[in-house]
């Protein structure tokens, strides 16, 4: 457990707004969510009283935190592999495996990251989500952030506010492209599945560019890059613009299999089981020293056999006529 005491008095550059919004304001190494938590639970006090997080506070007026961190729940810790990239003080980042759910949910309660994290790092349990501040889907591969103390949590949600996190992909696409291209779409629930996201008028802001890295017969390798973080936008949107992911179970559709299609192809795609997606590379400042930096994963087994399948098939190896 962690004591945190804060005071500060309010200036007159803050003064007359609301609590919550001057409470970010003085105390930044604490995140918005948290700050509006701890007023409403009465441990960020007003004058030494409580408040509502809509009260307007005045110039001169005292703001108090006094505050014990408890673990944020009682999540079970679990020895899990883990393929560390960096770990300092303050930061972690790892390279995630296939099939791995990041966050306990209902249906996936045990065996997450999340529970791998807590047994790497049990101070992780002070941190919201045991430090985890973006996701990647269960079989979506690659790089990922995780913050180490609670300032640099609130560090590293600003910077995915703010947009200066730098996040990078790799996908096969399910047919053929001339060019890259932006897709500037909101995104919300499916009106009809509710396990997917789809492009809907009163959407979240969602924002995915994307380039060619090579062209195939049928398929299309590129580069993905996320200016905002939806549930599922990499693969809502491009399967929005009719160039869904290879082996995406949620968005692909029934599999079809090209004109010409060599065997090995045919039973490549057939076998391939999950999203051809991988965060292949990730750029930010390090949230205590400020320090640019950046990482990067190198595609994992699975992928890189389909690329090279991909290839035979183009020059004709054991294609069926």
């Amino acid at each position: 457990m962690t004591q945190i005491t804060l005071n500060a008095q309010v200036p007159n550059d803050c003064a007359n707004q609301r609590l919550d919004r001057v409470a970010a304001q003085l105390f930044p190494d604490y995140s918005r969510a948290r700050l509006q938590t701890w007023i409403k639970d009465g441990v960020l006090t007003v004058n030494s009283a409580p408040a509502r997080p809509r009260d307007v506070v005045f110039e001169g007026d005292n703001l108090h935190v006094d505050v014990v961190l408890q673990a944020e729940r009682e999540w079970e810790a679990q020895p899990m592999e883990l393929d560390i990239v960096f770990e300092d003080e303050s930061l972690l980042v790892l390279n995630k495996a296939t099939d791995v759910v990041v966050h306990p949910a209902a249906g996936h309660r045990d065996g997450t990251l999340l529970n791998g994290l807590l047994a790497y790092c049990p101070a992780l349990q002070e941190v919201p989500r045991a430090g985890i501040v973006h996701r990647l889907d269960k079989d979506t591969t690659g790089l990922m952030m995780v913050a180490k103390t609670l300032d640099a949590h609130a560090a590293l949600v600003e910077q995915l506010r703010l947009r200066e996190v730098k996040r990078e992909y790799e996908a096969v696409a399910q047919g053929l492209l001339t060019g890259g291209g932006t897709v500037d779409a909101p995104l919300g629930r499916h009106p009809v599945n509710r396990k997917r996201r789809a492009v809907v008028e009163d959407g979240q802001e969602a924002v995915t560019h994307y380039r060619v890295i090579k062209r195939y017969r049928s398929h299309t390798h590129i580069h993905v890059q996320l200016e905002t973080g939806r549930t599922h936008q990499i693969r809502a949107h491009l399967s929005h613009v009719n160039i869904p992911l290879v082996g995406d179970p949620l968005y692909a559709g029934r599999l079809q299999l090209p004109a010409a299609c060599s065997p090995e192809l045919a039973q490549s795609l057939k076998n391939f089981k999950r999203q051809a997606l991988h965060a292949r590379r990730l750029s930010l400042q390090h949230p205590v020293s400020g320090e640019a930096m950046c990482w990067e994963a190198p595609l994992p087994a699975d992928f890189d056999a389909l690329l090279a399948v991909l290839a035979r098939d183009v020059k004709g190896e054991d294609r069926v006529v």
